[in-house]
Parts: structure tokens; C-alpha cells; sequence
């Protein structure tokens, strides 16, 4: 099923960024902008155009307007997300020419929205339902010589069992999420726990990968399927 004809199958990004959004602070921006430029050169960002595709809470948006980009378009197929990120480019005060949409990648059209320096796409493609389509209507965004900064989920063993438990977690009430996400968080400390390393330093240290925060990404990585 394409991201483009059907909302209500999808898990509720938007409303895990809107919450997430509410932590954003300057340190989390700062570690979101060296994680563009571990990815980015610093002169392939000062002065392009910056594409996000899946933009969520707008935080990477938000870094790379800071970093010097040029013009900034962001879309998202969930409204809640769409919201999040006009909220955060506007309250840190983003100037650049700039769009923020509720569109599937599978509505970009190069020959309407133009092409991009970068176009940036983390961890979503997948959720499209139709990812190679969806990589190759992303790549035909990219300008001439431009960049393509994508993540996918990697296949494992266990990918049978994870669409199950995705499906049935993005339908579940809210009570029964809290209690997988309990049992999840429970099991992977106790995993660090005997490997020898320390649960609550790494979830202090999280916000250096990329600026996130493990809780709402426990929760986006549970229930993300479509």
C-alpha cells in the first residue's frame, strides 16, 4: 500500500514528534546539525537547497536552515508532523525561502517543486509500502551533482516476527503500548545490564545521535510499520 492513498493505516508518527518536539532545546539542535555534517559536508549545505522527505518533528530541517542552507522545502505525509516542524522553524526564527507540506514523496514532481542540492531521508522510505519506488521518486528530486542522504531499515531473521509486533502494536490502546514499551526498555537494560554496560548513561548520552531522544524512538520503533 502507497503512503499516498491512505493515512489511517499508518502509526501515529506525528503525534510521538509533536511530543518529542517539546524537548528540543539548543543542545539537542547543536547535535542534530553534526549529525547532518557527518553525513553532509559543511559546503554542500551553506548556500544549496535542502530537501527532507519524512521531516517529523522538523528538527534536521531546522539544522540544516542553521547550517546555511539556501532554500528549504519539508513534507510528511502526517499533518501533526507537517504542524510540528512549521512550529519549530518558527519559533527559531528560519528566514530561508521554504515549504512545509503534507505530501508523500510519491507527489514530488521535479518538474513543479524543482530538484535539490540534498535530499535527506531518514528512516522512512521504508514505512511507504512501496520503498523502491519511493527511493527512486526521492532520486529524481536530487540536482545535477547533488546529494542523496538516505536510511533504511536493514533485513534480519527476525523480520516476520517485527511485522507482526509493529502491526499489532500501531493498533493497540495506549495503555497496552505502555506496557510493551515497559517490557521492552525492561529487557534491553537488563541485556546491557549483563553485557556489562550502563542503561542510564547510554540513555543520557542518546541525544548525541542525532539529537534524539531514546524513549520517543522506542516508542517510533515499536509501532513504525506503514
Amino acid at each position: 500500500m502507497r503512503d499516498s492513498k491512505s493515512l489511517e493505516s499508518h502509526f501515529a508518527f506525528g503525534k510521538n514528534w509533536a511530543s518529542y518536539a517539546k524537548l528540543i532545546d539548543k543542545a539537542q539542535i547543536d547535535e542534530a546539525k553534526k549529525g547532518l555534517l557527518r553525513l553532509i559536508p559543511a559546503e554542500d549545505l551553506a548556500g544549496k537547497s535542502f530537501l527532507d522527505i519524512g521531516c517529523g518533528s522538523g528538527l534536521h530541517s531546522l539544522a540544516a536552515a542553521q547550517l546555511g542552507a539556501s532554500r528549504l522545502m519539508a513534507i510528511d505525509i502526517d499533518p501533526d508532523c507537517v504542524a510540528t516542524t512549521r512550529n519549530l522553524l518558527s519559533n527559531n526564527n528560519v528566514s530561508i525561502p521554504r515549504q512545509v507540506e503534507a505530501k508523500s514523496v510519491f507527489d514530488l514532481d521535479a518538474t513543479i517543486h524543482g530538484v535539490f542540492d540534498t535530499v535527506y531521508s531518514w528512516g522512512v522510505l521504508h514505512h511507504t509500502g512501496s520503498m523502491w519506488e519511493a527511493v527512486n521518486r526521492a532520486a529524481s528530486m536530487v540536482a545535477p551533482n547533488g546529494l542523496f542522504v538516505i536510511a533504511l531499515y536493514r533485513r534480519t531473521y527476525m523480520d516476520h516476527c517485527w511485522k507482526i509486533e509493529k502491526r499489532l502494536y500501531a493498533h493497540a490502546p495506549r495503555f497496552i503500548q505502555a506496557c510493551v514499551r515497559a517490557g521492552y526498555i525492561e529487557g534491553f537494560r537488563l541485556a546491557m545490564f549483563f553485557t556489562g554496560r550502563n542503561f542510564r548513561d547510554y540513555v543520557a548520552s542518546y541525544r548525541s545521535f542525532r539529537g534524539m531522544d531514546y524513549f520517543h524512538d522506542v516508542h517510533d520503533w515499536l509501532g513504525g510499520y506503514h
